[in-house]
């Protein structure tokens, strides 16, 4: 995270104060560094270079408009899982040909919609959504391009919640029954197969699992082609970790040196769906200390933010750095929780996190929260989701405004006769 580092005793996003956008724009707040994320997105396509693939961020890890549109501008695809996803695309001005549909569970609504769009092509997941698409394209009297999301059963090393390339998760068709769907692909008049699919899971720190993934496909691919099957692409998803604390993730450069030379092999044109690789470290949840509280077992920090803002420790046990917005030299660590305000025991930051000592109305900065922050907050306890701010050297802009009680309700109706005379 370079752009986010002390500039004497202030934390800094780019050439911005944290402590300053903390007291101008509220906390809970979430900063974004514009030149963190392009440089990600610009390594990734450097380290590439070789087979030019076509880089679609995925849409999940952040989906804020002016994060895609951005992307957008320096050439980016876009990798959606939903109608909603698809809404947002077409509104950062994604080309459509550059757009692709993952999820197991598109509804008629999203794959008409998509198909009326005409993107890219569709990763179908299951035979019966195969079978959905091409009705429904004939319905259309359309012809249209998909992927076959490949479940390779290779283990990515990675949290069970976030491992989707194994057979026991839901995601993707094994290779027998993919090479069933590809040798008999004219039973889909209203289908054209375009490609293969990918996707083992996220925060992979380590190229094996991606290298035994590729190499199955290649072997697979050689053997549907000895078939009569001609495919166009190959659609190797993401999941590159990134430094949450201690760990040592692969360098995009690294990453390519492995696999480049086994997606030369395949002849093919190539797809890359990355997502926390880009966004992750370039942002962060700023949050404000109200209480320190003591216990005979604990020492408690407990700031205005909460599992409803960034849920990944609550969800997955993951890991943040937490560092004080202004360092404070003569302050003395201690182990404490970094606890939120909701009504859960689920609600923390950290535990027997050993950390610096603050007081109440410091700010702390949780790092490394710019994939699955924000788009994965909620109005749990009614709380407004926070406000999101982008920092381009010594400029910010206000990319998302703070929710309102009003926004919590809005969409709310009272029976008829619930309404007081």
């Amino acid at each position: 995270m370079h752009e986010f580092k002390y500039i004497g005793n202030n934390l800094c996003c780019e050439k911005m104060k944290l402590s300053e956008l903390a007291r101008k724009f509220g906390t809970p707040l979430y900063v974004y560094s514009y030149k963190t994320l392009i440089d990600h997105f610009l390594k990734l396509k450097k380290a590439f270079s070789e087979i030019d693939p076509l880089i679609c961020y995925s849409v999940k890890a952040n989906s804020n408009l002016a994060i895609l549109r951005a992307l957008v501008d320096k050439g980016a695809g876009l990798d959606i899982v939903s109608g909603g996803e698809l809404f947002r695309a077409i509104s950062a001005g994604c080309p459509a040909e550059k757009i692709v549909y993952a999820s197991v569970g598109k509804t008629d609504a999203e794959i008409e919609e998509a198909i009326k769009r005409k993107i890219l092509f569709f990763n179908v997941e299951s035979f019966p959504e195969l079978d959905n698409i091409n009705h429904i394209a004939s319905r259309l009297r359309r012809r249209v391009n998909v992927a076959i999301r490949i479940n390779p059963d290779v283990e990515p090393k990675t949290h069970k919640f976030i491992t989707t390339g194994k057979l026991t998760n839901k995601f993707g068709i094994d290779f027998a029954n993919a090479e069933k769907i590809l040798v008999r692909c004219c039973s889909f008049p209203n289908v054209n197969i375009k490609g293969l699919h990918i996707h083992i899971g996220s925060q992979i720190t380590q190229s094996a699992p991606f290298v035994a993934a590729v190499s199955k496909m290649v072997s697979f691919i050689n053997r549907i082609r000895g078939k009569g099957v001609d495919i166009e692409y190959l659609n190797i998803g993401g999941g590159l970790g990134i430094v949450y604390d201690n760990e040592t993730p692969q360098t995009a450069h690294d990453f390519s040196k492995k696999i480049t030379p086994l997606l030369k092999k395949s002849g093919l044109k190539i797809i890359l769906e990355p997502g926390r690789f880009i966004v992750g470290n370039a942002g962060i949840l700023l949050a404000k200390v109200l209480y320190i509280k003591s216990t005979s077992r604990k020492r408690f920090i407990i700031v205005d933010a909460g599992m409803n803002d960034l849920i990944r420790p609550a969800l997955y046990g993951a890991y943040h750095r937490i560092l004080p917005v202004q360092k404070n030299k003569r302050a003395r660590p201690g182990k404490v929780d970094v606890v939120g305000p909701i009504c859960e025991s689920g609600d923390f930051f950290a535990k027997a996190r050993r950390m610096p000592s603050v007081k109440e109305g410091d700010y702390l900065a949780v790092m490394s929260s710019g994939a699955y922050g924000f788009s994965m907050s909620s109005n749990y306890n009614s709380r407004l989701r926070a406000a999101e701010v982008l920092v381009v050297q010594d400029e910010v802009f206000l990319i998302r405004k703070r929710e309102s009680r009003q926004d919590l309700v809005r969409n709310e109706m009272m029976p008829p006769f619930l309404v007081a005379i």
